[in-house]
């Protein structure tokens, strides 16, 4: 059966200007990080990509290393554009990067011109595409000289594979020197990427006011702390939550029992606004960002997520209850 997009997608997603430029993005965005390769069913992946974009969701964002294993979760997406989404290509915003390690040898991972424009003919290759919207430089690399990775990102747009170029996890002095250098190019830098959420907050140490400063929008990975920031742990620890994994790097089960105290006083807040912590995280972290990358392994996911664009408004009191629980 062939799909055809919702007529009223556009309906209830805000979409947001990115920083100085002409582009929007919608205030939420999926990340197909690590489940949408070969750990998840394709037919589950479709239905998560279709479903965001019937929400109003035209930003999908990856990376080639993602999936498992990497690579993966571009291959999916490129299917499921190529059957499903081939006719609504000009309505959706399909961002990549690279800069972590993706095959062996001196020129598989970091941030030389080598490296990011093999990656960039991979991933389109894999995604099925003639060019990305946006593609990010995916780390800051200390050895590469930062002006041979900007000089990279330049010459892809130059060369019509993409169209517009950004930044990861720099910090705000690299952010600061990495704009300069694309500016004096003629390729602005639209966007940087860090992670942010109610829990992981080094974007305000001196990030913002570079990226107000020299017009860059943003957009936050990880806005739900790996999970933390839900629902999920709200009663301990689940045996088969992410956090019970022994094997997992990113959400230990002894940083969920140092924040549980904290999730369970900001639910109370969310309670209040009528919403779950889960949309109210989002919508707090809609405050410094111009979008939030959520990920999801269900479509019911996406459609409690989706929800938090309903009330991205808080008051004074909100702010200072939740500021006093962060710095418990």
């Amino acid at each position: 059966m062939n799909y055809l997009a919702s007529e009223t997608r556009y309906q209830n997603m805000p979409y947001r200007r990115v920083g100085r430029s002409g582009l929007k993005l919608p205030a939420i965005s999926l990340g197909l990080w690590h489940n949408f390769g070969g750990n998840r069913a394709y037919e589950v992946s479709r239905d998560m990509v279709l479903s965001a974009f019937d929400a109003g969701i035209t930003h999908f964002d990856l990376a080639n290393n993602y999936g498992p294993p990497p690579g993966a979760a571009e291959s999916t997406f490129g299917r499921i554009l190529a059957k499903d989404l081939k006719s609504y290509r000009d309505e959706i915003i399909v961002s990549s990067k690279a800069g972590w390690e993706m095959w062996p040898g001196p020129y598989g991972e970091w941030g030389s011109r080598k490296y990011l424009m093999a990656s960039l003919d991979q991933s389109l290759q894999r995604m099925g595409l003639d060019y990305v919207d946006i593609f990010y430089s995916h780390r800051p690399d200390p050895e590469t000289p930062l002006e041979e990775t900007m000089s990279a990102l330049d010459a892809m747009v130059r060369q019509g594979k993409a169209l517009y170029v950004g930044i990861s996890s720099y910090s705000a002095e690299q952010t600061k020197e990495a704009s300069r250098i694309l500016k004096a190019l003629g390729t602005p830098c639209l966007i940087h990427q860090p992670s942010y959420s109610m829990f992981d907050r080094w974007v305000e140490g001196g990030l913002c006011d570079v990226l107000a400063e020299e017009g860059i929008g943003s957009i936050a990975f990880c806005p739900l702390a790996q999970g933390l920031l839900t629902s999920r742990y709200l009663n301990g620890i689940p045996a088969d939550s992410r956090a019970a994994a022994s094997d997992n790097p990113f959400l230990t089960a002894d940083k969920v029992e140092l924040r549980i105290a904290q999730v369970k006083a900001l639910n109370h807040i969310a309670q209040s606004r009528g919403q779950t912590l889960a949309q109210m995280a989002l919508a707090w972290a809609l405050l410094k960002v111009t979008s939030v990358i959520i990920g999801a392994s269900q479509v019911a996911q996406i459609q409690e997520n989706i929800l938090a664009v309903q009330n991205l408004a808080f008051d004074v009191a909100e702010l200072h209850a939740i500021e006093l629980i962060l710095k418990e």
